[in-house]
């Protein structure tokens, strides 16, 4: 019987991978193939891994003057991943980042059958952590390596649980690379799990460590590292102009004060009315999805804090909201510490019901994100079950075979949802930076994106016009090769 029960857990969690397995895949990848990926950020990342793979810095020039990507943001993991650009191309990072949610909903599973007498908890978490907003919005927007380390954090939540430290640091260590911010997170992670683990001194002492390692290397990287490479000599993604200028100033902004700046995670701090309700919205679906039971387990809270400041206290309003990579850091740590919640019932009937009831809860509110959010998506990157997610207003597949057509040693200027297609080569430049660049591939039916609509045709129908390019394809988007 034993056996049995645990071959049925084992096939309903291969059911789970693969199910939501396709359903990532059927997002991100049918996204890239019909152009709906872009210069920032996978097309920038994707030219990093050729330069990385051929042993040399990218120089960040698809999108702005040369610097080395690094300044940017700290992320190595580029470099580890580069490798399998040789095998997979320009798909390389869509699929690394479905993996590796897929990863995390096994470590999830993982954590929960370790030591957990209530054995459909595990699956229960699994689901919920597989159906949680974030995920969706996050593969239906490029790639970022916070994802990538967001999803780690569940093994590593694992092996701390089995007193693994060996293996929990190496994971510390995996993740704290990914990028510069997620440093801090894990600094709040240690301190939240060293309260969970408070009676083991052991373990408790190494959580502090790993606390403070954490907090060490996000000053190392962000105050002497980044600085140090940067042409501006400064670290470039503090915008947080309600806090100031500096992180010692944001420190002071809100230690002196505390209800100001509490009340700024709920309100609009900007001029922009656009940002309205868009706070109101992240709070209202992180409710549903079971937020208030973590009060069970305010360790897991503290754990969320940088997060939240990190969105609600951003000058731009769309980094506070449900789209994009900007909520991921939300997934590992509520669909550990609401079911760690759940778990603490000791009514087995109780903790089934709330087990079911809060993953009918964030699968609805998933539902109202994909459909019909406050803050305004492009659904037809996201809903996956909708006609329009696979079809375009020209065909593709002409498009794709004449891209092919452009030799991989050319030097390219392409429109910001052509460039990740063309970025495995050792210069490209996102339109309109021509440069020295060979070719150019633009087309009007697409967004713009960073010229206003009439600029950017004024300056397509010159190119067309002119004496030192010769139209080479002009099919609902435009090739054209430099004259020699």
């Amino acid at each position: 019987m034993k056996t049995l029960r645990i071959n049925r857990e084992t096939g309903l969690l291969l059911l789970l991978i693969i199910v939501f397995g396709l359903i990532y895949s059927l997002i991100s990848l049918v996204n890239h193939f019909n152009f709906r990926t872009y210069a920032l950020d996978l097309g920038a990342y994707t030219n990093a891994l050729y330069d990385y793979i051929h042993l040399q810095w990218n120089d960040s020039t698809t999108f702005k003057p040369s610097e080395n990507l690094l300044a940017d943001h700290f992320d190595l993991y580029l470099m580890l991943f580069s490798p399998l650009s040789l095998l997979f191309g320009s798909y390389t990072l869509l699929l690394v980042q479905i993996l590796s949610i897929l990863l995390g909903g096994v470590g999830v599973y993982a954590y929960f059958k370790t030591h957990n007498p209530n054995r459909s908890v595990a699956l229960w978490a699994t689901l919920y952590f597989y159906s949680f907003f974030a995920v969706y919005t996050a593969v239906s927007f490029d790639y970022h390596s916070n994802v990538v380390a967001a999803m780690l954090l569940p093994v590593f939540f694992y092996f701390i649980r089995k007193r693994s430290l060996v293996k929990a640091s190496v994971l510390l260590l995996l993740i704290l690379v990914s990028k510069e911010n997620i440093a801090l997170w894990m600094l709040f992670v240690g301190l939240g799990l060293a309260v969970e683990y408070r009676k083991d001194t052991r373990l408790r002492n190494y959580l502090l460590g790993a606390a403070a390692f954490s907090a060490g290397y996000f000053v190392l990287i962000t105050g002497v590292v980044m600085p140090a490479i940067s042409n501006a000599g400064k670290y470039p993604h503090f915008h947080y102009a309600y806090l100031g200028h500096t992180s010692s100033e944001a420190l002071i902004q809100l230690l002196t004060h505390p209800w100001e700046s509490f009340k700024i995670l709920f309100t609009n701090h900007t001029r922009y009315w656009a940002g309205d309700y868009v706070k109101l919205e992240v709070h209202l679906t992180l409710v549903a999805c079971g937020l208030p039971l973590l009060f069970r387990k305010p360790q897991y809270l503290l754990m969320l804090i940088p997060i939240y400041f990190q969105k609600m206290y951003n000058d731009d309003y769309s980094v506070w909201s449900i789209g994009g990579q900007y909520s991921i850091e939300f997934a590992p740590i509520m669909a550990i510490g609401v079911f760690e919640a759940i778990s603490s019932f000791r009514n087995e009937k109780l903790i089934r019901i709330l087990a079911l009831l809060v993953t009918i809860l964030t699968l609805a509110a998933t539902i109202r994100v994909l459909d019909r959010p406050i803050f305004r998506l492009d659904n037809s990157k996201i809903t996956f079950y909708q006609g329009r997610h696979f079809q375009k207003p020209y065909p593709v597949k002409p498009v794709h075979e004449q891209l092919s057509k452009i030799p991989k040693d050319a030097v390219v200027s392409a429109q910001s949802p052509f460039l990740p297609h063309l970025a495995l080569r050792d210069t490209i430049y996102q339109f309109p930076t021509i440069e020295h660049a060979g070719y150019i591939v633009v087309s009007p039916e697409e967004g713009t994106y960073p010229i206003p609509y009439e600029d950017f045709m004024t300056l397509f129908r010159e190119l067309k016009e002119s004496k030192d390019w010769t139209v080479i394809y002009d099919d609902r988007i435009t090739i054209l090769k430099r004259v020699e």
